[in-house]
Order: structure tokens, then sequence, then C-alpha cells
């Protein structure tokens, strides 16, 4: 039997990485020596980046913290919505520059955000090593549906997608980082995620439809895929579905 024990509690939407038999409530924790307080989290089943604020006996404390015997805990969970500047956050200030990177399950859910105008990088043979290394390198959020993939210590803003349906993830994820106010829609190609930017219909004439020259005047082209749009019924479609997308 390890000698030490402390308790543990998570909150939230913290408790979804635990058993049954051990959410909403206190958790004993046994150890011995010394361990890194990020340690026993991670063994409970939490990630370490979904964590902003670990209060040991009412005090806030690091990772690093090392655990004592008779230790209170309190995990809370990333607070994106929220000022905590007093306390002690566990990762810089929240990517108010907000761009994700999104697992290969996780399509549909990418097509979205990128309609609503986020920075998304997304492609289907993505590996979860280039999703690391993407996330470090260019700042981005990891999406994902493999909570595996979060307890990678590199990666230091990531959330779990718990729903299966694509709008519903949306949903999720407009609430849980608070994007409302950065939705800027038809900003970036579904395809590819290339900025959009206006295109004179001269230089794009001849990859037309002569009805679509006919009826539409005003043209945009993908700076990257050179993907072509243009404001047809599809459009207004979109702004339709990104009303209901947004709605908090």
């Amino acid at each position: 039997m390890k000698p030490y024990r402390a308790n543990f509690r998570f909150y939230e939407e913290l408790n979804d990485f635990l058993s049954p038999a051990q959410k909403k409530c206190d958790i004993e924790y046994r150890f011995d020596g010394q361990p890194a307080i990020k340690d026993p989290i991670e063994v409970l089943g939490v990630p370490h980046s979904e964590v902003d604020l670990i209060l040991v006996n009412q005090r806030s404390v690091a990772f690093d913290y090392q655990l004592k015997n008779g230790d209170r805990v309190a995990v809370y969970p990333v607070f994106e919505s929220l000022d905590i500047t007093p306390l002690q956050r566990l990762r810089p200030r929240p990517l108010r520059m907000t761009a994700f990177v999104v697992d290969v399950n996780l399509g549909k859910l990418a097509r979205r955000l990128r309609m609503l105008g986020f920075d998304t990088a997304w492609g289907n043979r993505l590996e979860d090593r280039e999703i690391v290394d993407i996330s470090v390198r260019e700042k981005r959020i990891v999406l994902t549906r493999d909570r595996r993939l979060l307890f990678h210590k590199a990666v230091t803003h990531g959330y779990w997608i718990r729903s299966d349906d694509p709008d519903t993830q949306l949903a999720e994820v407009m609430q849980r980082l608070d994007l409302y106010r950065q939705v800027q829609p038809l900003r970036r190609c579904l395809e590819c995620n290339g900025e959009i930017e206006a295109v004179d219909r001269d230089l794009i004439w001849d990859q037309l439809e002569p009805l679509t020259l006919r009826h539409y005047s005003e043209f945009f082209r993908c700076r990257q895929c050179r993907k072509i749009y243009w404001e047809g019924s599809h459009v207004e479609h979109m702004n339709g579905a990104i009303r209901d997308l947004v709605r908090p």
C-alpha cells in the first residue's frame, strides 16, 4: 500500500474523462515520493491540455507542483471566456488569434469552421504526430475525437469533441471557446482553407459558364487553390446555415 494520499476533485466538463464512480466527487489518490501534480491528473484520465487551473489547499499551483500527503486538489477546465488573471494559468494566454488543427475524423467540422471564417487545418491523411507538430509550429488549437492525442506533452491548447454530429460538434466548439464574436463568414475556402479575395471578372471569364457571367458581377477566388466563388443561391443558403450554426 502506498503510504501517502491526496484528494482530487474535477470540475465541469473534466468529469467527461472520468469513470462513473469518480464523476463530481472526491477521489482519493494514493502515491509515494513527491510526483509532479500533472502526473496524477493524467493517471486519473484527464489530459493536461484540458486543464487551466489547479488549486491545492485553495492555492493556485503549476503543473510542476510536487504533490504532498494530505493535499486537497481542485482541477478546473480551460477558462476561455473568463478572466482568471489573478490566479496562475497553466498555459499561455488563450489563443485569441484563433486557429485550429482538426484530426482526420472531423472533416465536416473543419468545413463548418471554415464557413464561419476560422483558420482550420485539416487533411484526411494527417497522422497524430503531424497534428501535434502543426499545433506547436503554427500555434493552433487541437480539436480531436481521440482523447489520447491531448495527452501529448507538446500540446498546450486542445479540446476533446464529445459529439458525433457535425452541427453539435460546432456548437460545442463555439460555446466552449466563446467564439461568437470572432465569426467572419465566407472568408475561407471550404476546400483548402485558403483566404478568399475579390477578383476582377475579366481575369476569370474563361473559367465561368455564360449564364453565371450574365447573372453575376461580383466574384471571389481562393488565393491558394484558385477556386472561384460568387454570390449565387448557394451563398444565400450558406448564410441561412451560418445563422443557425452561430446562434448561442
